[in-house]
């Protein structure tokens, strides 16, 4: 079934994969399937509902597979990283900013004691934290400062690691200087 529902997804059928996707995993449930399978399968389908503009069910599904993967993994494994960065992207995608700041900062320590601050998830998780920042629209001086202070530290760091074609380095470049420009525009004259 998964493989059908990326056959579809890869020729734009998006609303079809995502029936599919919902009976795979209806059926995962009823056969009472491993919770890792249970737990890609769900996020094979947030990732389905993203792409047809169901952005609350989205983030419904990657809650549930964070809190799945704590469950399952702890707080220290790779997976669980990794579903912690796609619910923060989540809640910033529906303008919950706050919710993903605290996500994101519980969860950034963690990362870069476990995995250390030169590996991808690491600067992923960083770069998500200052976005959560600079986007919000009640974001202080100092939560824009922390932004760019973050994002320049991220991009100094993957540029290093990377090299300076890397697609994560190159976002992480372009949003440093959006970070840049939100700062400069809320800042006082003379400042």
């Amino acid at each position: 079934m998964n493989l059908l529902a990326g056959g579809l997804g890869t020729a734009g059928n998006h609303e079809d994969a995502l029936t599919v996707l919902e009976a795979e995993l209806s059926m995962l449930r009823r056969l009472g399937d491993s919770g890792e399978n249970m737990l890609i399968s769900q996020s094979n389908l947030a990732n389905a509902y993203l792409l047809v503009g169901r952005e609350d069910r989205a983030l419904h599904m990657r809650q549930e597979v964070y809190s799945g993967r704590l469950m399952l993994l702890g707080e220290e494994h790779r997976d669980t990283h990794s579903a912690a960065i796609n619910y923060g992207s989540s809640l910033m995608t529906l303008g919950r900013f706050e919710e993903a700041r605290t996500l994101l900062r519980k969860t950034m320590p963690v990362m870069r004691r476990t995995l250390g601050d030169n590996d991808e998830l690491t600067l992923n998780i960083r770069w998500g934290y200052a976005q959560s920042l600079y986007k919000d629209p009640s974001a202080t001086l100092d939560d824009l400062r922390e932004a760019v202070e973050t994002l320049a530290d991220a991009e100094r760091i993957a540029r290093r690691v990377f090299g300076g074609t890397h697609p994560l380095l190159v976002s992480i470049e372009r949003n440093l200087r959006r970070a840049q420009e939100t700062l400069r525009a809320r800042e006082p004259p003379n400042a």
